[in-house]
């Protein structure tokens, strides 16, 4: 007698498998999956105790998503229907994390990937991904709302399909984050913040807790904050950003694709826009990871610097603590892992100066 097979794990069966009910699917569609989805929402106490008043804080570690960013969970889908419309080539303008993940996916379907992006503005860590997974990748002289006009215009040919966020297929599947949050929870938090670059992904958020709350699968749903780089917050400011400039290359972005959407759900859930500077989303980065062991690239650490500057009274916030009801939950989703985005902490790395190897001299350095 042949032994059973063991049952799958929630991760082994990606995204597709596990909410297909949520998702508009043919039953012929094949799904291209690399087991994303079912990353951790771990419990923050520190930042629970800087928020005060019995409130407790989660951070959804998007992170340990097969290719380090929540970019996948979108991916699988819109990859898996660009394989069912028959298309040979995904296409993608990318600051980064977007083309390593179509990369990914599109080597797990056998098509092809090509990737449009701004000369000398990708982090290494994902321009890594990227040429590893056999992309097809193009640099211009540009930035990235110059490169997604590109994609936009290669995707009116019978053979490419667009895998950026414009994509409704994408949008669908980052969906499945808010399910996981509610699943894990029993119930939608008070409110949920997020990086706010293209847009896309706040848009995804809110639709994935509307949808669950009209399935009565939570009581309420979230007050989405959503928090923009100061030098690239053309949500922030209502208007195109020209030239948008900071550390944090993954939301490097002027003219966001989902605005609109993202304005509607900042608006429908009683939320807010806001700003945080550059050193502010370093020194969140170098705080998470300190205090809580999570390591995250510089615009995931946007929501953290958001909450610290939400409870800081000293600080002028277009969302304020007060609005924020005792005893509740909050969720910080952290979109990227660390390592996607090393070369600032590297250089703190160079500045280490060796010693001789001889114990004492070891302990005199840790101060012993």
């Amino acid at each position: 007698m042949l032994p059973s097979l063991p049952m799958r794990s929630a991760r082994s069966r990606g995204v597709i498998e596990r909410y297909r009910a949520f998702l508009s699917l043919s039953e012929t569609m094949p799904v291209i999956s690399l087991g994303e989805g079912s990353t951790p929402l771990l419990h923050s106490p520190r930042l629970s105790d800087i928020v005060g008043r019995g409130c407790e804080v989660y951070i959804k570690y998007e992170g340990l998503n097969p290719t380090c960013s929540f970019k996948d969970r979108g991916m699988t889908l819109a990859v898996s229907k660009a394989v069912e419309r028959g298309a040979g080539i995904v296409v993608c303008a990318s600051t980064g994390n977007t083309s390593a993940s179509a990369a990914a996916y599109a080597a797990r379907a056998g098509i092809r990937c090509a990737v449009v992006l701004p000369a000398g503005k990708i982090a290494s860590g994902k321009m890594v991904q990227a040429i590893a997974y056999g992309a097809t990748i193009v640099a211009i002289n540009g930035n990235f709302d110059d490169a997604l006009r590109i994609v936009r215009e290669l995707g009116g040919r019978e053979d490419f399909a667009i895998v950026n966020s414009i994509n409704p297929d994408r949008i669908a599947g980052q969906k499945t984050a808010a399910f996981e949050v509610v699943d894990e929870l029993g119930d939608a938090p008070a409110a949920h913040l997020l990086t706010l670059g293209n847009a896309g992904n706040i848009s995804a958020y809110w639709a994935g807790y509307s949808e669950y709350h009209t399935a009565e699968k939570c009581s309420r749903r979230p007050a989405m904050l959503g928090f923009q780089a100061a030098g690239a917050a053309p949500v922030f400011h209502g208007r195109v950003i020209e030239n948008p400039e900071t550390v944090a290359s993954a939301i490097r972005i002027g003219n966001p694709a989902s605005w609109e959407t993202a304005v509607a759900a900042l608006r429908d859930s009683d939320g807010a826009v806001d700003v945080v500077t550059d050193q502010e989303m370093l020194s969140a980065q170098r705080w998470l990871a300190a205090k809580e062991g999570i390591f995250v690239e510089p615009a995931s650490a946007a929501p953290i610097a958001g909450l610290f500057k939400i409870c800081d009274a000293t600080r002028a916030s277009r969302y304020r603590r007060d609005q924020i009801q005792d005893g509740t939950a909050l969720v910080c989703t952290v979109t990227g892992h660390g390592l996607k985005d090393p070369d600032i902490v590297l250089q703190e790395a160079a500045a280490i100066t060796p010693i001789p190897a001889d114990t004492d001299e070891v302990l005199r350095a840790l101060s012993f």
